[in-house]
């Protein structure tokens, strides 16, 4: 016996096969890209794939963010896009924190006599994995702050304390009043699923410490919707989410719930309806599987 569907799961089933047919039409992104950032002089951001650094050309040379070349060749593109801006030497590699899919791939850099810096601790943690495709920083970032000058440009790098991983570094330009930082002010987003690496309360804190830095803009180190860049709000949204959720589970656990069973409690409402729907589901249901 044959059965009718209703017409609101015909309907449903009309609109997925429309999306799916409009996402197939729309054009393949390139699998690379360099852009320099609108109203800046010499400041860049190099994508490959869904990764993407900063990178800043002077006349004394240029200084690059992450590699970005974990099982890849990004590199080798990343060189070969900035040798078509400039001629002047690579100086410095400047590691964002720790994390290989990010940091990996530096060799070709090395070979053209680039200083690679990273924080103290990350370069503790590189030296412990002993990965042959990730190079060893030459200098460190030891304590609070240190400047980068090449060429008329300051680069300032900061550590604001443990967050996701315990080595990152915010890099600001002061003149360009732009941050760069990766993976833990996410854009339209939350945190990754479980927060891996992350440190709370200490993200809290740090979060605190990049509100009160003079920025207007933020690299990140995936590509935001739309390509677009980060700002303050996206960095208040970050910090007001973690204080949110953490404030819902030590209410549920002031109620006598153990924390594993507090952290499934926290459900959020309209506050979130700005994310796209999956990342919405994740915030009102943070441990509920997608």
């Amino acid at each position: 016996m044959s059965r009718m569907l209703p017409i609101a799961s015909l309907a449903a089933i009309l609109t997925a096969l429309l999306a799916s047919t409009a996402q197939a039409q729309q054009p393949q992104q390139p699998p690379f890209a360099t852009t320099k950032v609108e109203g800046t002089e010499n400041v860049y951001i190099f994508r490959f794939g869904g990764h993407q650094s900063m990178f800043i050309v002077t006349p004394a040379g240029v200084i690059v963010t992450d590699p970005i070349g974990l099982r890849r060749p990004a590199a080798k593109t990343y060189i070969e896009e900035i040798e078509k801006i400039t001629k002047a030497p690579i100086r410095y590699v400047i590691y964002s924190h720790s994390h290989f899919d990010h940091i990996a791939g530096g060799k070709p850099f090395k070979d053209k006599g680039a200083t690679f810096i990273a924080h103290t601790n990350a370069k503790a943690r590189i030296q412990q994995v002993k990965d042959p495709d990730v190079v060893v920083p030459d200098q460190v970032v030891t304590g609070s702050k240190r400047n980068i000058t090449l060429g008329g440009t300051t680069l300032e790098l900061n550590y604001v304390g443990k967050n996701h991983s315990d080595s990152m570094l915010v890099m600001r330009l002061p003149k360009e009043k732009i941050i760069f930082t990766v993976d833990w002010i996410p854009l339209n987003g939350v945190q990754f699923r479980g927060m891996a690496d992350n440190y709370l309360p200490d993200m809290e804190e740090g979060l605190k410490k990049v509100i009160a830095m003079d920025w207007e803009r933020m690299i990140t180190g995936h590509p935001g919707p739309g390509g677009r860049l980060g700002n303050k709000d996206d960095a208040r949204t970050a910090l007001s989410y973690l204080q949110d959720l953490s404030a819902a589970v030590k209410e549920a656990a002031s109620h006598g719930k153990c924390y594993d069973g507090a952290m499934l409690s926290p459900r959020r409402g309209a506050e979130v309806t700005w994310l796209p729907r999956r990342q919405a589901n994740r915030l009102r249901h943070p441990n509920q599987v997608a």
